[in-house]
């Protein structure tokens, strides 16, 4: 028997320090208060009975060495064991450039948080007695240089010898991309292919293969809990985007010898320079939704032209901070039938039809 246990996930901080912080128009990231919240998010944690804490990747806004080192040395201070995964953000580069770590430094700099061996880029270790973490990297680059979602060849045999040594643990899986579609129609649309693993049905065989059950990611910057043929995707909001959420998760067995996953979700409401933060955030999204809601409406599959894209864009304002906050409720009852049917599609709706509030606070049966 596994004894019951308690952790938690904060996901995409991007940390930056102040002199650090790239400023841009149209960016969702509120990464002013990257330092803020996650104070608060650990000021609440650490009173807590917590057994370990995972943090599923984009650690710092584009890998600055500062904001790394600044991250390791806030961890180092924390009363429970911490994991770690590189993100997008914290690995932007092959090479070290003027603003970012080299790839191959990321470990170094996160040896106390899962990289026990800093030559690898993905690890195995034990949490507790019966529960194994395994850290992948899905952070990888094409011959042109360009990032891409998905894990090497090398480091799927390495997952598939390890999976095949687990004997009766209980493993977790965590992974910046995401592993299970979050959105409708996610790996093949224009937009939200690229928060997907791009061999995540490779990853997913193994998964099933040796019955693992959970998979922790970030990167899309929404709460959401997807299911796919026995593996659950839980996939973590960001710590600077509305709903500016984090996650408590408790793990348990029931006499019957069932296996329970009780999630709960909150939410960083106040930070200093933003007493109301959950107000101030969703306006800010809001106000830079514009470009993103035209470029959706345009690209395929809907295909609208520019004049009609533009005209619908301001009734979808929120439609992003909706979903980003889970359990999204959506009507629109004045778009023509196709497009409502098309938006509907991204509430909390289950396979079936019915509606699924899973994303914020459930309770699994794994």
């Amino acid at each position: 028997m596994i004894s019951n246990f308690r952790f938690a996930i904060v996901s995409d901080l991007h940390i930056a320090l102040p002199h650090t912080i790239w400023n841009h128009p149209s960016r969702f990231h509120l990464v002013e208060v990257s330092i803020p919240a996650l104070e608060s998010v650990l000021e609440h944690l650490t009173q807590l009975d917590l057994d370990f804490l995972l943090l599923p990747g984009d650690l710092t806004q584009h890998g600055e060495p500062d904001n790394h080192n600044w991250l390791h040395k806030r961890l180092s201070e924390l009363p429970f064991p911490v994991y770690v995964v590189p993100g997008n953000h914290d690995v932007p580069v092959m090479m070290a450039s003027e603003q970012s770590i080299a790839f191959n430094n990321f470990p170094y700099y996160y040896h106390k948080f899962g990289y026990s061996n800093p030559e690898n880029i993905y690890y195995s270790c034990q949490l507790l007695p019966g529960v194994r973490l395994i850290g992948l990297n899905s952070n990888n680059f094409n011959e042109q240089g360009e990032q891409v979602g998905r894990l090497d060849d090398k480091q799927l045999s390495w997952l598939e010898e390890e999976l095949a040594a687990t004997d009766d643990e209980l493993v977790l899986i965590m992974v910046h991309h995401n592993v299970v579609e979050h959105l409708p129609d996610q790996s093949r649309h224009p937009m939200a292919h690229r928060y997907m693993l791009e061999n995540a049905s490779e990853l997913l065989q193994l998964l099933r293969q040796h019955k693992v059950k959970l998979v922790f990611t970030g990167h899309l910057h929404v709460q959401d809990v997807a299911y796919s043929e026995g593996v659950y995707d839980i996939t973590t909001g960001s710590l600077v985007s509305f709903p500016h959420p984090y996650r408590v998760l408790e793990y348990r067995q029931d006499n019957y010898g069932r296996e329970w996953l009780q999630v709960l979700s909150y939410r960083v409401k106040s930070v200093p320079d933003f007493p109301n933060l959950q107000q101030a955030s969703r306006q800010w999204m809001g106000d830079r939704s514009f470009p993103f809601l035209v470029k959706l409406l345009t690209l395929p599959p809907l295909n609208l032209s520019l004049a009609q894209a533009q005209e619908l864009a301001p009734t979808l304002r929120d439609f992003w901070a909706n979903i980003a906050d889970g359990d999204a409720v959506l009507d629109y009852t004045d778009f023509p039938q196709d497009l409502r049917h098309y938006f509907e599609k991204y509430g909390a709706i289950s396979p079936t039809g019915s509606l699924s509030l899973i994303d914020n606070n459930t309770t699994l049966l794994l």
